[in-house]
C-alpha cells in the first residue's frame, strides 16, 4: 500500500490547490474589468465512465469562480449537427471555452469535432492548430494532461535545461505534446513506443521518465535510474480477486518509489493537476479572446 506521506510522492492535489488559488485571484481581478464567460462541457450520449472527469472539471471551475455548464447531446446525433452546434457555441460571446468529453459514439469523428472548436475557445488544447502551435514554442494552450506532466516535473525543482527525459508512449494528446513542451523548456527528449527495441535501455539513463501507455504496472524498479523523477499518467481499472475495482497506474508505484527520487501516485498525481491546467487554459483563452477582439466591445466594463 502506498504511503501518502512518503516525501518521494508528488502530491498532485496540493499542486492543484496552489494553482487554483492563484487562478481564482487572477480571475477575480479580470472580472473586475470585464465579464468572464462560462465553460461548457459537451457529452455525446450517456457515458458513466466520463462522469468522474466531468465532476472533477466542474469542481475545479467552482474553485476558481468560473460558471460551468453541462450539455448532453443525444447519442444518435449526426456529425453535421454536432458541428453546427459547435459553430453556434463558437459564436456565443458568453461561452469562454468548450470541453468535448471523450469517448464519443462510434459514428462520430472526434478529431473533426475538435477541429471545429475555435482555437480561441479550445481550452483542452486539442484542436490541431493548438497542438501545432507547440512546435513553434507557443505552449499557452497545450493539451491539459501533457501540460500537467510538465508542471509536475517542475514541482521536483529539477532544472529542466539539459535534463534527460524519456517519454514512454507517443499518443497525439499526451506523449507527443509532452515531448515538445519539455523540449521548449530545454530538456533533451527521447520518445519510446511499441516499436522501441529496448524501452528499459532508454528509461534507465533518464533523469525523468514520463509514462502514458495504459498497461498497469508496466514500469518496474529495474527500469528506473536511482533518484530519477517518474511521472505516471496511466489510469487503469483492474479487478481484484474479490471483484472490486482498483485504479492502477502504468508504474508499479510501491516498488519504483524505493528507487525513484520523485514519483506521482495514481490516483492523486497527474489527474488533479490536469484539471488545474484546464482552468489555467481557460484564463489564457479569455485573455486571448480579449486581445484578439473576439469579445464584443459591449461586454467590456468601465473602470
Amino acid at each position: 500500500m502506498t504511503n501518502r506521506h512518503d516525501h518521494r510522492l508528488i502530491d498532485g492535489r496540493a499542486v492543484q490547490a496552489r494553482i487554483l488559488t492563484e487562478l481564482r485571484a487572477e480571475l477575480e481581478r479580470e472580472r473586475a474589468i470585464r465579464p468572464v464567460g462560462r465553460l461548457l462541457s459537451v457529452s455525446i450520449g450517456p457515458s458513466p465512465e466520463i462522469e468522474v472527469y466531468v465532476r472533477n472539471q466542474a469542481r475545479g471551475a467552482e474553485r476558481v469562480g468560473l460558471p460551468f455548464e453541462r450539455q448532453l447531446w443525444p447519442a444518435d446525433i449526426t456529425q453535421e449537427e454536432c458541428k453546427r452546434r459547435i459553430a453556434a457555441l463558437n459564436d456565443d460571446a458568453e461561452v469562454l471555452g468548450i470541453i468535448l468529453q471523450r469517448p464519443v459514439p462510434a459514428h462520430i469523428h472526434v478529431r473533426s469535432l475538435q477541429s471545429a472548436i475555435h482555437p480561441l475557445k479550445d481550452v483542452e488544447g486539442m484542436n490541431p492548430a493548438s497542438i501545432g502551435n507547440i512546435v513553434y514554442n507557443d505552449v499557452a494552450l497545450a493539451p491539459c494532461t501533457a501540460a500537467a506532466a510538465v508542471e509536475l516535473v517542475r514541482e521536483t525543482g529539477l532544472n529542466l535545461r539539459g535534463l534527460e527525459v524519456v517519454m514512454i508512449g507517443h499518443s497525439e494528446i499526451v506523449g507527443k505534446p509532452a515531448a515538445f513542451l519539455l523540449m521548449a523548456e530545454g530538456a533533451t527528449f527521447t520518445v519510446c513506443h511499441h516499436m522501441t527495441r529496448s524501452v528499459a535501455m532508454h528509461s534507465r539513463r533518464a533523469d525523468v521518465v514520463v509514462v502514458a501507455v495504459g498497461k498497469p504496472h508496466l514500469i518496474g524498479p529495474d527500469m528506473i535510474k536511482p533518484g530519477a523523477a517518474v511521472i505516471d499518467i496511466g489510469i487503469n481499472q483492474v479487478s481484484a480477486p474479490d471483484g472490486t475495482l482498483r485504479i492502477l497506474g502504468d508504474v508499479d508505484t510501491d516498488r519504483v518509489r524505493e528507487v525513484a527520487g520523485w514519483i506521482t501516485p495514481v490516483p492523486g498525481g497527474v489527474g488533479p493537476v490536469t484539471v488545474a491546467m484546464l482552468m489555467r487554459n481557460a484564463l489564457t483563452a479569455h485573455k486571448r479572446q480579449v486581445a484578439s477582439g473576439w469579445l464584443p466591445p459591449a461586454t467590456l466594463r468601465g473602470p
